[in-house]
Formats: C-alpha cells, sequence, structure tokens
C-alpha cells in the first residue's frame, strides 16, 4: 500500500474526493493556509463532540490569524 493510500489514526479524511494534503502540494499552499484547510476539512469527521468539533475549528481560525499575522509585516 503507498503512503498516500492509508492513514494513521483515524479514518476521518476516507470520504473526501481528494486528501487534504493532495490537495496542499497540488496547489503549493503555504504552512498556514494547509492547516487552517486541514481543520476546517476534519471537524466534523474525526469527533462529534460538540467541544472537539469547536477546538478544531478554533485551531483553524488560529492558523488563519498567524497568516494575517505573518503577512501584515
Amino acid at each position: 500500500m503507498k503512503p498516500s493510500e492509508k492513514q494513521i489514526g483515524g479514518d476521518h479524511y476516507k470520504d473526501m474526493k481528494i486528501s487534504v494534503s493532495e490537495y496542499v502540494y497540488a496547489n503549493n499552499i503555504d504552512w498556514y493556509s494547509a492547516n487552517a484547510i486541514k481543520y476546517l476539512s476534519r471537524y466534523n469527521k474525526k469527533n462529534k463532540e460538540l467541544s472537539n468539533q469547536i477546538e478544531d475549528l478554533n485551531k483553524s481560525i488560529h492558523y488563519i490569524q498567524l497568516l494575517i499575522e505573518k503577512i501584515s509585516k
């Protein structure tokens, strides 16, 4: 099995038409945006508990804030 065909630690990306890592790589997306996309893509799949969903959404917001800070310098 190729590395791109497996997921370690859950199956929250398995139902996506294209993996987050494929999308990020193909579009040459920066670290901060990639992490925001990752957390937005999985927030309602990885753990169905509302507190965990909110945590992933807050992580996405944090990466967006970090990107804003970087590009505002």
